[in-house]
């Protein structure tokens, strides 16, 4: 069955292909994106076990270029991104002057003096402005690429033997052929990428994700995005399954990987969703946030646990979180993101608590509903795939 949205909601150029597959649609950050095809838990388990194929083509796509763009970068993000290697890729954070995070991103250096910013769809613009304000005083220039530019991701243990076995692939430049992208790819580590052919057009290979998994990130133009995705289908066959964004969030979970607008927001310090570590204070000169970030947070800031739940009731975003010992008291935290774990059968959640019940071990109330159920403080990820 699918589901109508908004008249005004983007559409991906796979919709087409998506409405063939019978999947049910989903409005997010104002597109209409495939929320599951079949079930969630097939969906989940076929990433976890062969390969699960996903459409992100809502994400945004911005590109910083000129001579000075990772000096511009340095100085607008959270991160030391000059000092990434071509073909490499970083985690990092726009930062508010407050230190709050506006957006986290993934930053590709596709050049000497060309980088790739990845934003969440919904902060695409925001990024974008920003980047244009920031970068304003360096010899760079900013464009917003995202319109042109399709996002198609190949997730799960099976991922790399089905890209190498789909026709049609190569390496950008001399000697463009099938072997030779089979090697690159299988010799690809996590967070690099190379610029490579599929059709004998341009797309960009990435070993990147969001789920736990092994996997691939392809940036490509829209137009060739729905010749890939059925080449994928074909050649995986049964081990390649689509996928929507309901599988995506429970993968992410397990993973211990934050979502934006859930466990980050821009009232959030990096140091309360433990990404203190994503800060390159080292690096030199200034950056937006700088100041806030070496203040750090208030001494009784909430941060981010993981928490396990007794029973099979899962906690949900906004359920309470209280005390064992003075649990009628006002509750410590909330829950920010929860499930029944689909691979370890048991409830996962992520929850703002009080810093002083952040240890490992530590026992809790989580409010399911108006029962109290028993929560224990662990440590991410849930979930961890065999290398």
């Amino acid at each position: 069955m699918t589901t109508s949205g908004p008249t005004t909601a983007r559409l991906s150029p796979l919709h087409d292909v998506h409405r063939a597959s019978g999947a049910s649609f989903t409005d997010f950050a104002g597109w209409q994106m495939p929320v599951r095809y079949s079930s969630d838990l097939a969906e989940h388990h076929a990433v976890r076990e062969r390969a699960g194929l996903f459409d992100l083509s809502h994400m945004g796509e911005i590109v910083v270029v000129g001579p000075e763009a990772g000096a511009a970068l340095d100085a607008a993000l959270a991160g030391r991104l000059s000092s990434i290697a071509e073909g490499q890729a970083k985690y990092s954070l726009l930062l508010s002057d407050d230190g709050g995070i506006l957006d986290d991103l993934v930053v590709y250096r596709t050049g000497d003096d060309r980088f790739l910013v990845v934003a969440n769809a919904a902060n695409r613009e925001l990024v974008a402005d920003e980047l244009r304000r920031r970068a304003d005083p360096f010899d760079t220039q900013v464009f917003d690429e995202s319109d042109d530019v399709a996002l198609i991701a190949l997730q799960g243990p099976d991922a790399l033997e089905v890209l190498q076995q789909t026709p049609g692939f190569g390496v950008a430049g001399p000697g463009n052929d099938e072997e030779d992208f089979d090697a690159a790819v299988a010799e690809l580590k996590y967070y690099r990428s190379f610029p490579a052919t599929f059709q004998d057009q341009p797309l960009l290979v990435a070993r990147t994700g969001y789920t736990g998994e092994d996997g691939f990130e392809l940036y490509l133009a829209p137009g060739l995005a729905p010749s890939l995705w059925e080449a994928l289908r074909e050649t995986g066959g049964s081990r390649v399954v689509p996928c929507g964004l309901a599988s995506r969030d429970t993968l992410r979970l397990e993973a211990g990987m934050p979502l934006y607008g859930q466990e980050l927001t821009a009232s959030t310090l990096p140091a309360q969703a433990g990404l203190g570590r994503v800060v390159a204070l080292s690096k030199e000169g200034d950056f937006v946030g700088r100041a806030a970030i070496e203040r750090g947070p208030a001494p009784d800031a909430p941060v981010l646990v993981g928490l396990t739940t007794e029973g099979r009731r899962a906690p949900r975003a906004g359920y309470e979180v209280y005390r064992v010992e003075d649990a009628d008291a006002a509750p410590v935290g909330a829950v920010t993101s929860g499930a029944l774990s689909p691979t370890l059968g048991y409830p996962v959640a992520m929850a703002y608590v009080s810093p002083e019940l952040a240890e490992t071990g530590t026992r809790l109330f989580v409010d399911v509903r108006g029962t109290r159920v028993p929560a224990t403080v662990v440590d991410f990820p849930f979930y961890r795939r065999n290398a």
